[in-house]
């Protein structure tokens, strides 16, 4: 971050240049945070929708458990049971997003 002000205070020192031109100056000091900033937010969506989906899929089991008679103290015992996996299966999913997230970040100029 200190690197990112440093070159926009640069912007700020060429006297001749118009208000347009130091504006792009700055924001070519911006881009490799907000390239950071869209990997991080792409990988924690991805992230997020999986997760989203594998409840989803519980609940749909849970809703068509019921339909078809299941008691409902049983049906919310496998619930619970099925969004538990859910959290467990992507606990372990995290150690390699953080690694795509490194990465990527890696590669920013």
């Amino acid at each position: 971050q200190g690197a990112m002000f440093r070159c926009s205070a640069r912007c700020c020192e060429d006297a001749a240049a118009s208000m347009q031109e130091v504006q792009r100056c700055i924001e070519r000091c911006h881009a490799p945070l907000a390239r950071a900033q869209a990997i991080v937010t792409a990988e924690l969506e991805h992230f997020q929708d999986r997760l989203s989906r594998c409840s989803l899929q519980c609940s749909d089991q849970a809703k068509d458990a019921l339909d078809s008679g299941g008691s409902e103290p049983r049906v919310r015992g496998q619930l619970d049971a099925c969004l538990a996996t859910c959290g467990e299966q992507h606990l372990r999913l995290v150690p390699a997003m953080a690694k795509k997230m490194r990465d990527g970040l890696a590669n920013i100029q």
